[in-house]
Formats: C-alpha cells, sequence, structure tokens
C-alpha cells in the first residue's frame, strides 16, 4: 500500500508540473500571436499609407509636372510631330 501511495503521489506531482509548463507555454504562445497581430495591423496601416502615397504620385497631372520640369519634355503637337513613311510596303508583318 506504502509503495501504490508513492507512486500515485509521484504521477499527481509529475501532472501537476506537466499542467504548470503547458499553461505557461500557452500564456507565452498567446502573448506572442498577440504581439504578431499588432505588428500586422501596423504593417497594413503602413501598407495603405503607402498605397494612398503611390496614388497621390501617379496622378496625371503630377507625372506631366515632373516630366516638364526634371526631363524638359513637352505635349506633342503638329509642328513638332515628324511621320515616317515605309518606302517599300510588302505587306508582310515581320
Amino acid at each position: 500500500m506504502n509503495r501504490l501511495n508513492f507512486i500515485l503521489l509521484a504521477a499527481l506531482v509529475g501532472s501537476s508540473l506537466y499542467l504548470v509548463s503547458v499553461s505557461y507555454e500557452g500564456r507565452r504562445l498567446y502573448a506572442q500571436l498577440d504581439a504578431e497581430r499588432n505588428k500586422a495591423a501596423e504593417l497594413q496601416a503602413e501598407w495603405k499609407r503607402l498605397d494612398a502615397e503611390r496614388q497621390d504620385q501617379a496622378k496625371t497631372l503630377r507625372v506631366e509636372q515632373r516630366a516638364k520640369a526634371e526631363l524638359k519634355m513637352r505635349a506633342s503637337n503638329p509642328a513638332v510631330t515628324q511621320v515616317v513613311v515605309d518606302a517599300e510596303p510588302t505587306g508582310v508583318a515581320r
């Protein structure tokens, strides 16, 4: 009977230690999950901000202004347009 009590006590202590370690691991993983969710929310907000900035940068008026200012480009008109005519039209697409 004494041996059985000792075995049951050892099983009880072992299962108690296992329960404590599992509970600790669960709390640690939940805290890590919460931190990753917060990080994902921050990244989502930054992506939205960058997407709005990209849309602002891609507006036609802004692109045209930068093309004129930085690349010295100008709009085409008939006065500066040159038409090239093929001397030998073959009718075969290359």
